[in-house]
């Protein structure tokens, strides 16, 4: 290779065209679970369903439906987290702090409920 070849490739500009096919979908999730191994990180989103209470039963019963599930390699993880980092603090200068709902519970509590809402360790 010639350094001519060489000086050109270096300066070559990169064009991305962002496309959306016909079968393109957005999924709203109001949490996630997950994990990783060596090789990737997964992340599944869900909703929750609360059903019907039996009258029988003193038992709330939500169903959890996982709408999707990506798949990362630990560098596109790491960038994503950085991502993510990046545009939660963009928000919160033009908003104000997120808040979690259990923020005003009492500390032995919001421990608790921090933990149940938090672990997302291994494969699902």
């Amino acid at each position: 290779m010639s350094e001519k070849s060489e000086g050109i490739r270096g300066k070559r500009k990169v064009r991305i065209e962002l496309f959306k096919p016909d079968d393109f979908k957005q999924v709203y999730s109001i949490g996630a679970v997950g994990g990783h191994s060596p090789y990737d990180f997964r992340i599944g989103f869900y909703n929750d369903t609360p059903l019907p209470a039996d009258k029988a039963s003193e038992e709330q019963v939500i169903q959890r439906r996982l709408e999707t599930e990506v798949i990362l390699s630990p560098l596109a993880a790491m960038e994503l987290a950085r991502w993510l980092n990046q545009h939660i603090q963009d928000y919160e200068k033009m908003f104000g702090p997120i808040r979690r709902p259990h923020e005003n519970m009492n500390k032995k509590d919001d421990a608790e409920t921090q933990q149940a809402t938090t672990e997302i360790q291994g494969y699902m």
